[in-house]
C-alpha cells in the first residue's frame, strides 16, 4: 500500500525514525543497517513495507529495495517474524544475509539472537533459490542513470523475468540502438528472452 516515504527527518534513533510527509508524521521501525546509511540531512526518502495485523499496522523503513526485499523473504518463512527480520538486517548487513543464505552457510544465520539450528536451515532451503533474484538489485540500480532502460527492466519484471536475464539481453538491445522508446526496448527483449 505504502511503497516509500519522502519528507523531513523529524525523529532519528537506532529502532525507528519519525519522517513527516504533507504534515503527517509516520512512525517506521528500522534496522541498525538503515540506521547506520541516514544521514542526517532534513529531507530522506525510505522504502516500506506496511505489516497489518488484527490489532496493529505497523511501517517498517528500508533504505534501499534490496533490504526491503529480504525483510519481505525472510517474512515468508515459517517460524520468522518481523521483529526477528530486523534483528537479523541489524546484526547483518543485507549482502551479508544474501550471502549466508546463497552461501548455505547456516552458522552465520544461526549466530543470529532469537535463532535456532532448525529455523536456520529452514531460512536457508525455504530461500537460497529466492535470494538470487534480488542478488543484485541494488547494483543494477546504482549502476544505471538511464531511465529508459530502468523502465523496461521493471516492465520485464513485472512480467515475470528475473533482472538479470533481462538486464543482459536489455543491454544487447541498447548496445544496437540507444534511441529505442520503452516499448521497442521490451518487445526487442521478449524476442530474446
Amino acid at each position: 500500500m505504502i511503497t516509500h516515504l519522502k519528507g523531513k527527518l523529524v525523529e532519528k534513533n537506532p529502532t525507528y525514525v519519525i519522517i513527516e510527509c504533507a504534515g503527517v508524521g509516520y512512525f517506521l521501525n528500522i534496522s541498525l543497517h538503515t540506521f547506520s546509511s541516514l544521514s542526517d540531512e532534513e529531507n530522506i526518502q525510505l522504502y516500506t513495507h506496511l505489516q497489518v495485523k488484527e490489532d496493529s499496522h505497523t511501517l517498517f523503513g528500508f533504505a534501499s529495495k534490496a533490504e526491503r526485499e529480504i525483510f519481505r523473504l525472510l517474512l515468508s518463512v515459517s517460524g520468522i517474524g518481523s521483529s526477528t527480520a530486523r534483528t537479523m538486517l541489524s546484526s547483518l548487513s543485507p549482502e551479508q544475509v544474501k550471502e549466508a543464505i546463497a552461501g548455505g552457510h547456516v552458522a552465520t544465520i544461526q549466530a543470529i539472537k532469537g535463532i535456532g539450528a532448525k529455523t536456520a536451515q529452514r531460512v536457508i532451503l525455504d530461500l537460497k533459490d529466492k535470494i538470487l533474484k534480488v542478488y543484485d538489485m541494488d547494483e543494477v540500480s546504482l549502476q544505471s542513470n538511464n531511465t529508459t532502460k530502468e523502465e523496461a527492466l521493471s516492465a520485464l519484471e513485472v512480467l515475470g523475468f528475473v533482472r538479470r536475464q533481462s538486464e543482459k539481453v536489455v543491454d544487447r538491445v541498447l548496445s544496437q540502438d540507444s534511441s529505442l522508446s520503452v516499448e521497442a526496448i521490451i518487445k526487442l527483449a521478449l524476442k530474446n528472452l
